[in-house]
């Protein structure tokens, strides 16, 4: 058996240049996908280290194989109940890993093809939700601005409703983001570092002067900060959303029950520029989507479109529809351009 594979240094040199060298140097890849990588390595070496017993010190490429990453994933799908979608992130993460290990070190080959041939896990793609607009209405409403966080969540429910940002994107508005002008507007930070710039409405913006003038924020500040000044978190703004849509629920009885995110705020903007007519791909620029195709999900969620098409279609049964003959005056019109 090659040395290589049995030395704890070569698996721990490995996965630091694959850190520094591939991913920080080569792919300058962006702080989250880094975060994302650590953290599931984080995950792998603490289970190993609990299921084993090898610590990471003393982890090697004999120990890294697709025996461990199955096992592994496993875990994170029944004891940690991570979903489908979770469980795939953290495979992508070990598979990177693993195609860079069997550029670098050709012994680790066999070992390496092993784990590069385990299949993502499909599944099942459940129909977008959103909301009405009486219910986004109740929502924004929700919030009491007689006080410091309520209306910071009144400018900030408004901002996503308007925007469609993901969570992230929201979080990482800085004051200097926004221009407050005629045409006012919002620059984003998206995934894979791509920026965009959204328009705002005038009830938007005036919200965000209203909250500028009241916490007296700086070019440099986060537009949405916590008590301490500092930028809010995921779990900050679902908490606060969870608290806006218990309140509107009084107004509002159909939201009683209701999962309802922040990103059902980015699938309901999504679904209301559709309903005006909005095209796929401006909606696709809209929500930062790289492709238009990932937006083609919210018309299947739309049932009033499909009864609209529907309607267009003569039902078996009710004659043949007789094509239009235009007058005679219409084809001299056209005949005379």
């Amino acid at each position: 058996m090659n040395a290589l594979l049995t030395d704890p240094a070569e698996f721990a040199s490995l996965l630091q240049r694959f850190f520094a060298e591939r991913l920080l140097q080569q792919k300058n890849a962006s702080p989250r996908t880094i975060a994302a990588y650590r953290d599931t390595f984080r995950l792998l070496f603490g289970y190993a280290e609990r299921e084993r017993g090898t610590p990471p010190a003393k982890l090697t490429l004999n120990d890294f194989d697709s025996t461990l990453t199955l096992d592994f994933l496993t875990y994170l799908e029944t004891e940690r109940r991570n979903t489908v979608r979770s469980r795939n992130a953290r495979l992508a993460a070990v598979r990177a890993f693993a195609h860079y290990v069997a550029l670098q070190c050709p012994p680790a080959l066999q070992l390496m093809q092993q784990i590069l041939a385990i299949p993502m896990k499909r599944f099942e793609k459940p129909l977008l939700g959103f909301l009405s607009r009486d219910e986004v209405q109740a929502l924004l409403a929700a919030p009491d601005i007689t006080t410091w966080c309520g209306l910071r969540d009144r400018m900030m429910l408004t901002l996503l409703y308007n925007t469609g940002a993901r969570v992230s994107e929201m979080i990482g508005i800085r004051v200097a983001d926004v221009t407050l002008a005629t045409t006012s507007s919002v620059r984003l930070h998206g995934k894979g570092r791509k920026q965009r710039t959204v328009p705002l409405w005038k009830e938007t913006a005036a919200e965000i002067r209203r909250w500028l003038a009241y916490a007296d924020l700086k070019a440099e500040h986060p537009l949405v900060p916590t008590r301490k000044g500092l930028p809010m978190t995921r779990t900050n703004v679902a908490e606060r959303l969870a608290l806006a849509v218990s309140e509107a629920t009084e107004r509002c009885p159909q939201l009683q029950g209701r999962r309802i995110s922040p990103h059902t705020l980015r699938h309901t903007t999504a679904m209301h520029l559709l309903q005006a007519g909005v095209d796929l791909t401006v909606i696709a620029l809209w929500l930062g989507h790289e492709s238009p195709v990932t937006t083609h999900g919210y018309v299947e969620a739309d049932l009033a479109m499909k009864e609209r098409a529907l309607a267009t279609i003569a039902p078996p049964g009710a004659g043949k529809r007789q094509r239009y003959r235009p007058t005679d005056a219409v084809l001299k019109f056209l005949e005379s351009l």
